[in-house]
């Protein structure tokens, strides 16, 4: 069966598990042409006890933790916070999740969490992640799609609303490149 592509959009949603991987690297999305460059925030870490499993590697259960910490700190940067989204009547619940296990965190390794915020052409919030060992290698990667709805409806917003036209053009401005 085959998915329709969101015609609102330049950026389709993935098409299943097909993702661009070119040198240890993931791209979920679709890169527009002459789109500003994505927007990324990066935190460091240290896998703690309660986060492994019985194979005391890190439990699976545990990367949207890993990738909501990078998520948030990249909102911080450029104000895409779950605040001002309350604030401008807009919640952004996730639509999708997707995660790759490459490679396994341990017991108290370091490690660090990048997420990416995507250029789309839509009303929706494209975000890659990538999570990597201290020596570089990409230990896991995924992405996730958060599409806007209306606080008090909880209806879908079809269109951009204010808020996210706003913050669009301040990023294609190049305000939140560093």
């Amino acid at each position: 069966r085959k998915r329709k592509e969101n015609r609102n959009t330049q950026t389709s949603l993935p098409r299943g598990d097909a993702v661009r991987h070119r040198h240890d690297r993931f791209e979920f999305f679709e890169r527009i042409p002459g789109a500003p460059a994505p927007i990324s925030a990066t935190v460091h870490r240290r896998l703690h006890f309660h986060e492994m499993d019985p194979a005391n590697i890190a439990w699976h259960g545990q990367y949207p933790a890993f990738f909501e910490a990078a998520q948030q700190e990249l909102g911080k940067i450029c104000g895409l916070t779950y605040p001002v989204l309350r604030k401008a009547g807009l919640i952004a619940p996730i639509r999708k999740f997707h995660a790759e296990y490459l490679l396994p965190l341990n017991f108290d390794e370091e490690f660090s969490v990048t997420a990416s915020l995507l250029w789309t052409d839509g009303a929706r919030v494209n975000m890659e992640y990538e999570i990597r060992k201290t020596d570089g290698r990409l230990a896991g990667a995924g992405y996730t799609v958060q599409l806007f709805m209306d606080l008090n409806t909880q209806q879908p917003v079809l269109w951009d609303p204010d808020f996210w036209a706003d913050f669009k053009q301040r990023w294609q401005a190049g305000e939140f490149t560093r």
